[in-house]
């Protein structure tokens, strides 16, 4: 573990950080708790057919940064939280689910409903910055293993998790390449 001194910065270059791979999902470590308390920073791949599911945070907040691919993402409160379906919920305002770009910035504040999926055959990439840490550094860590326990994704495992982590699951998480 790299620690810095509080007048020392951090330089993470390409390629560094500590990384957990499952097939449904790549997350790097660039920036924990250790770092800053400020947030976390990572950077994650989102393979073709992973959908996070929408949910809230209890008192996190949350920034996305698309540098890679393409997903669809929501970020408001619908005028009705489906139990399924995100993707065809709209806001009373008119806001529907977008189809995010490369330079595409999401900001999410504590309580909004959100979600991202990638609906293309190619993976995304994208920067996540998460405020405060370290809950979302141990949440990724348990969802890795989770996810990486091979098979088909454990629900119930999964809304234990983000139950225990001030998350509210609103739709299910979903991992199927194979429907792409």
């Amino acid at each position: 573990m790299t620690t810095i001194r509080p007048a020392d910065g951090l330089v993470v270059p390409p390629g560094h950080g500590r990384t957990l791979t499952t097939a449904a999902q790549r997350v790097t470590f660039k920036v924990t708790g250790e770092h800053t308390p400020t947030a976390s920073t990572f950077e994650v791949e989102v393979p073709p057919g992973f959908d996070v599911g929408a949910h809230t945070h209890g008192h996190s907040e949350e920034l996305f940064y698309l540098l890679e691919g393409e997903l669809d993402v929501l970020a408001f409160e619908p005028l009705v939280r489906t139990p399924d379906r995100w993707r065809d919920w709209e806001s009373a305002s008119g806001e529907r689910v977008v189809r995010a770009t490369p330079g595409t910035l999401i900001l999410v504040p504590p309580g909004c409903p959100h979600a991202f999926a990638n609906p293309t055959g190619e993976p995304a990439r994208m920067l996540f910055q998460a405020s405060p840490p370290p809950d979302h550094e141990r949440y990724f860590e348990e969802l890795m293993e989770i996810l990486g326990s091979g098979g088909e994704v454990d629900h119930a495992a999964v809304e234990a998790l983000r139950r225990r982590y001030d998350i509210e699951q609103l739709t299910p998480l979903r991992h199927s390449p194979e429907r792409v």
